[in-house]
């Protein structure tokens, strides 16, 4: 197992427990204890989880979103296999908008070796989008990052959006269902959401399956503004049934 498995494999075990033993760490990875130790200092570090005697537990509240340094340790390789097919469904030469969060992030690797122009809305993306060498033409918006996420908001975002047109967004989420749409956990996060919306002509979705089903606080918009959503194969089969009789187009892969 890869340090990276194990490292996503640790995270999903604080989070859904509180706290666990390194002695329980061992029995679920089968590596050592001084190799678990070690990947909980590390996880630890990027404030994925706090350390204490004899294990760890998590630093997420009850209904709060989970960090970005937490996130990106699950769900990695359904992630970048969700952004891989959304990469497919871009043209070389269109403009697109991509929103924070974690499966952007992965998208965001694929674009900047393609001849496109990108917006992105993160200041993780920013940075991938901005290594070289890269083909894709940057765009950097204004805004103030939200802390920890490094997602941009603010008035300076929202003016940066509402002065230009794309072609495709590109969005994540915090929750989507059929019922009550596309939502996010913090009310800034969705004014930005909007507005993105309103500034393409096509709305791409990429959501994992864990998405799908469930709604966060604040609420962006129904589903029937969105165009295509790109998910898993473990999303449950009776919300994307109902996602597609909304008028989505869904893939699973």
């Amino acid at each position: 197992m890869s340090s990276t498995d194990r490292h996503g494999m640790i995270a999903q075990a604080v989070r859904e427990s509180g706290r666990i033993t390194v002695q329980e760490l061992v029995d679920l990875t089968g590596a050592s204890e001084m190799t678990i130790r070690r990947d909980l200092d590390a996880l630890a570090a990027q404030g994925v989880l706090e350390r204490v005697r004899g294990g760890a537990r998590t630093l997420l509240l009850r209904g709060q979103e989970p960090p970005f340094a937490l996130r990106a340790h699950e769900g990695v390789e359904a992630k970048r296999r969700i952004a891989a097919e959304v990469s497919s469904l871009i043209a070389d030469g269109e403009t697109v908008l991509l929103d924070s969060g974690t499966t952007c992030l992965e998208l965001a690797h694929l674009l900047r070796r393609r001849p496109v122009t990108v917006m992105p809305l993160s200041l993780q993306a920013i940075h991938v989008l901005g290594e070289a060498p890269r083909t894709a033409t940057l765009m950097v918006p204004g805004g103030q990052p939200r802390a920890a996420e490094g997602a941009l908001t603010g008035p300076l975002t929202l003016t940066s959006l509402s002065a230009l047109r794309f072609d495709t967004a590109v969005m994540g989420c915090c929750g989507l269902s059929a019922a009550d749409g596309l939502t996010a956990y913090d009310l800034d996060d969705a004014a930005v959401k909007k507005a993105a919306i309103a500034s393409t002509r096509r709305v791409i979705v990429a959501a994992d399956g864990t998405k799908l089903g469930h709604t966060a606080y604040a609420h962006v918009g129904p589903a029937t503004l969105l165009h295509t959503l790109v998910t898993d194969t473990a999303a449950p089969a009776d919300e994307i049934t109902a996602l597609e009789a909304t008028g989505i187009v869904v893939r699973a892969v």
